[in-house]
């Protein structure tokens, strides 16, 4: 999969139908020649333009400067000569700027290791390429790693700076990759949003200048997603190029497209230089997170096709990784911060009766929380609530059939606690100055290990009281007031990637020591819903608003990028709490399939109607869910396009099981019935759809005809079967 050719001196790594071209210009200067379909061919150190003005530095030297300003650097670097954008910034002792990276070795090796402290891909059945590049003046050796899995179409990047002098150098930038390509008439994809409206799929033209997407919130955010592609104008679910880029991580994030003065394009990624900077030691070294770069020449679905099977084989991890999700209800918009262990068991007897699987105990269980003004830290059971803590809660849930689940937020503190009045110091903040508020919560300094291990022990202890068999581990406010008690002054810009590892450390330990606990990350709904997080819980909530419509949207953006196995997806009350509007329990259920399923809503109140239905829903999620968490998917309409319906499937590897989920937002009057032309189906196998017949071939290219749904805001799911 990874060959150097020491004749050429270039590098191509393949996958299973791309390939990655680089070469070595002047003996020194890595350069990107080629990233698209998979080539046989070697012989590629042409399209680095080296025979062309201004050259390279041992042919025309007084043009050094333009060289580094022109040439398609695999690895930039600021500061001597290359004014674009680039992926690492130095300062030293002296306070002076500027690197020169030049060649200084390679190896090939079977396997992928691991990045300390950070998640990333893993697996079997990888090869992995390092190159070393040396700046000796500088005291710098940057370590650029590339693996390929055999099994899949994407290639995974990463860095390690170190610093080989005698003194300490502060980074403050290091990005983790850089794609280079020439300048067509490209649009650039990104996923903005906010609280409730998160990952809505943008597209515009790409032109002259530069298209930035970042976080500087200590969180991959709501806002903006750590992700961007690059893609041609034709493009299409079905059609088109699309190079895209995604970042395994968590905080802050920059990710920006630059077209320049000579019409080529560079993309870059990794941890925003906004707030960063760190001290790195003589001998010490500085390792970046991992990017995930896709290239496809069918469209966005098989970009997303190769995004899913990367992040189900090889990102999540767990006992859950293959296993089917129990089905829950949270009681949240049941009863907020209104209940007590009657209340809930009384949910819960209700549930256990229609089929529901698990009980989850949302926010309020805890020190004196009636509100969320208070008690965030204080990790005991409020027993006033739940009188004889959280034993005899779910020893009752269990007794019904039920697993038992709770809601926690680790890395927040309520200025009202006694964990507050102790340690005031270990909320992050300027000293001198109050910090703001935000949900009337302060963050914690988790970068401290003895506020990280503090938090973990009370937390530990909590899940050790009781047979709790998941958890929902929330953040619900942006990180700010960047300060650490505990840092020197020269370490302070490293706080938000330290506080990011140690989050990364607490949920580490968290799985390590409950191997067998469901984790569900949560940023007030989608704020932290990145692959980063997915190495550490199987599943993500995916939004707060649970609005069967708004979820349409949301879910869209979400499944471009990440298996449908990850999206915490419920059907929740009506009129729906954030949007208050109005939509059938069967559509409902019907989206909430889009993902892991459950139910927000209290489940004593529903009409007996609907109490009827939670039956059948959980028997299509007991059918569908292999599918759903094994299976390609494919967008065959967007509400969010055409204003009228959605529309997507889900095709078995085998290609003999299929469903269409449909969601007809708008009724139009006076329409015939709709064509849906399917995708992902075995052209010669024959299917059977409603006890009729048709060859895959029929269904992808003449289409199924469906009659058109009764009203506003109805759902089906059509059920396709391999005929044996």
């Amino acid at each position: 999969m990874i060959t150097y050719n020491q004749e050429t001196q270039i590098f191509k790594l393949d996958t299973k139908t791309t390939s990655y071209v680089m070469g070595i210009a002047d003996g020194k200067y890595l350069g990107h020649a080629y990233y698209e379909k998979k080539l046989d061919s070697t012989d590629l150190f042409y399209l680095l333009r080296t025979e062309e003005h201004p050259f390279v530095p041992s042919r025309l030297e007084r043009e050094k400067l333009s060289f580094l300003d022109s040439f398609p650097m695999e690895y930039p670097f600021g500061g001597t000569g290359d004014f674009r954008e680039s992926c690492i910034e130095i300062r030293n002792m002296q306070g002076q700027h500027g690197l020169e990276l030049v060649y200084a070795g390679h190896r090939i090796y079977e396997g992928k290791g691991k990045l300390e402290g950070l998640p990333a891909t893993w697996g079997d059945h990888c090869e992995t390429l390092e190159i070393t590049l040396e700046d000796a003046c500088a005291g710098i050796r940057a370590v650029l790693s590339y693996s390929v899995f055999a099994d899949c179409d994407a290639l995974m990047r990463s860095v390690k700076i170190e610093n080989t002098g005698s003194e300490p150098v502060y980074l403050e930038r290091v990005l983790s990759a850089c794609l280079e390509m020439d300048q067509e008439p490209f649009e650039i994809l990104s996923l903005p949003g906010s609280w409730a409206r998160e990952r809505q799929i943008h597209r515009q033209p790409l032109v002259t200048g530069s298209f930035v997407t970042e976080s500087v919130r200590g969180e991959s955010s709501h806002q903006d997603h750590p992700f961007l592609a690059v893609l041609s104008e034709d493009c299409t679910q079905t059609r088109g190029e699309v190079y895209a880029m995604h970042f395994v991580y968590s905080g802050n994030f920059l990710a920006k497209a630059q077209c320049t003065q000579y019409g080529t394009l560079r993309m870059v990624l990794g941890i925003h230089p906004d707030r960063f900077c760190w001290k790195l030691d003589a001998g010490g070294s500085f390792q970046a997170p991992e990017a995930v770069l896709v290239y496809s020449d069918e469209g966005l679905g098989k970009m997303s096709r190769t995004f899913h099977d990367l992040y189900r084989s090889h990102l999540i991890r767990g006992s859950y990784k293959d296993k089917e999700r129990p089905v829950l209800i949270n009681n949240w918009e049941a009863t907020y911060f209104d209940f007590n262990t009657d209340k809930l068991i009384a949910i819960a007897r209700e549930a256990a009766k229609l089929g529901i699987e698990m009980l989850v105990m949302d926010d309020g269980w805890f020190g004196c929380r009636e509100n969320d003004d208070s008690s965030l830290g204080d990790w005991t059971v409020n027993e006033q609530k739940l009188p004889g803590g959280l034993k005899v809660l779910a020893d009752e849930v269990n007794r019904l059939g039920m697993k038992f689940g709770i809601w926690l937020e680790p890395e927040m503190i309520s200025p009202d606690s006694r964990l507050y009045q102790e340690h005031p110091d270990w909320a992050l903040q300027f000293q001198g100055r109050a910090p703001s508020l935000a949900r009337q919560q302060l963050v914690l300094d988790l970068s401290r290990p003895e506020v990280a291990d503090a938090i973990y022990d009370s937390i530990s202890r909590v899940l050790q009281s009781a047979h709790i068999e998941y958890v929902k581990w929330d953040m619900n406010r942006a990180l700010a007031d960047i300060g650490s008690m505990a840092f020197p002054p020269d370490r302070q810009g490293e706080l938000t990637h330290r506080y990011m590892l140690a989050v990364y450390r607490m949920q580490e330990r968290l799985i390590t020591d409950f191997p067998d606990l469901l984790l569900e990350n949560c940023s007030s709904g989608g704020g932290r819903f990145d692959p980063g997080m997915l190495y550490y819980s199987p599943q993500i909530w995916c939004s707060d608003d649970t609005d069967a419509i708004e979820r349409l949207q949301i879910q869209e953006g979400t499944q471009l990028l990440y298996p449908l196995s990850a999206i915490g997806a419920h059907v929740s009350d009506c009129p729906n709490h954030i949007v208050g509007r109005v939509t059938p329990f069967q559509t409902r259920g019907i989206t909430a399939l889009a993902g892991t399923f459950g139910y927000e809503l209290d489940i004593t109140k529903i009409s007996e109607e609907e109490r009827k239905m939670v039956p059948g829903q959980i028997a299509a999620y007991k059918k569908y869910a292999p599918l759903i968490r094994e299976g390609d998917y494919y967008r065959i309409a967007s509400y969010r396009e055409n204003h009228l319906y959605d529309c997507y499937e889900i095709v078995s590897k085998d290609k003999r099981q299929a469903a269409v989920f449909f969601v007809q937002v708008l009724y139009e009057p006076g329409r015939r019935s709709r064509n849906i032309r399917l995708q992902g189906l075995d052209e010669q196998m024959l299917y059977e759809v409603d006890g009729r017949r048709y060859t895959g071939g029929t269904l992808m290219h003449a289409g199924l005809l469906r009659n058109r749904l009764r009203g506003d805001f109805q759902a089906e799911v059509i059920d396709i079967q391999a005929v044996f």
